[in-house]
């Protein structure tokens, strides 16, 4: 009887137990599930709504068959060119300054401010970054006339612009190699202990780089770069106002198609718009399982 007894009230305590684990995880999930509810569910649901309509409102799929035209197809084509270019470039770039940082040795007050310089110019971008570049190295920027005037080198003449293909990558690595610093930072500063550990256990720079250092690193960075491709992906205000539209990119097509008066079609951007986001799911996934299997690194 004393052991029915107990059993059950240690039944009833375990369940207890289980009811208010499961009730906190629920109150913690809640407010996130809302807010992936109001502002990415509900606007994907309205995109896919959308592009199943032509302008009278009827149902249709023409827009969808309207992406497989060449024109659209070389936009996507560019702006996955661009971000992955982009990327890249800034990924290795922002890698080799974090580094620096981390493990060059540099002074307290210089790694501070790079930081803190990281934080603000990875948020800058628009029509500020795009007037701050125009003024820098447009026609009759700072740096063209400097150029100009005291080294004779005219970059214009050499086949330069800002406000092509070429000088709109130029201008996306501002905010990518700042934002890859903030990002790989972390597992950088982290790289020190492994380091120490290998060496403790007699492994040389290189066995370290080939068993341990790339292990750790490689995930992080792929995830990284995944995360600089989506960040200029769907960047349109700095890609519009310094080229004034004339890249062919998918963000300044669905603004022409929105915006515009003799162009205007909101199915077809809604569809363009689905495009991007089946794209960004890609890529998004892709980061979340290389996240997931580099977890094991980080702690």
């Amino acid at each position: 009887m004393i052991q029915r007894r107990v059993g059950t009230e240690l039944q009833g305590v375990t369940v207890g137990f289980l009811l208010a684990k499961w009730g906190s995880n629920i109150g913690w999930f809640l407010p996130y599930s809302l807010f992936a509810l109001i502002f990415l569910v509900f606007p994907s649901w309205g995109l896919v709504g959308g592009s199943l309509h032509n302008v009278s409102g009827h149902l249709t799929f023409a827009n969808f068959r309207q992406l497989f035209q060449r024109q659209f197809l070389e936009a996507y084509g560019s702006t996955i060119l661009l971000s992955g270019l982009t990327a890249l470039t800034g990924g290795l770039l922002g890698l080799v300054l974090s580094w620096a940082i981390s493990v060059g040795g540099l002074p307290q007050i210089l790694r501070s401010s790079v930081l803190t310089f990281s934080g603000v110019a990875s948020n800058f971008a628009g029509v500020p970054l795009a007037f701050a570049f125009t003024a820098t190295l447009g026609p009759a920027g700072l740096v063209t006339e400097f150029l100009r005037q005291h080294l004779h080198f005219d970059l214009y003449a050499h086949g330069f612009t800002l406000f092509g293909f070429s000088g709109l990558a130029l201008t996306y690595l501002y905010f990518q190699i700042p934002l890859m610093v903030l990002i790989i930072g972390p597992t950088v500063a982290s790289m020190g202990r492994w380091s120490d550990a290998a060496a403790s256990l007699g492994a040389s720079w290189w066995q370290y780089w080939r068993y341990v250092g790339v292990a750790v690193l490689w995930r992080p960075f792929l995830g990284a770069l995944l995360l600089l491709f989506g960040n200029s992906f769907g960047a349109y205000a700095t890609a519009y106002a310094l080229t004034s539209g004339q890249v062919n990119l998918i963000p300044i097509l669905i603004g022409e198609v929105m915006s515009g008066n003799v162009l205007y079609n909101p199915g077809f951007g809604d569809a363009m718009a689905v495009g991007m986001l089946v794209v960004m799911t890609m890529v998004y996934g892709l980061y979340a399982l290389i996240h997931r299997q580099g977890r094991k690194w980080q702690t």
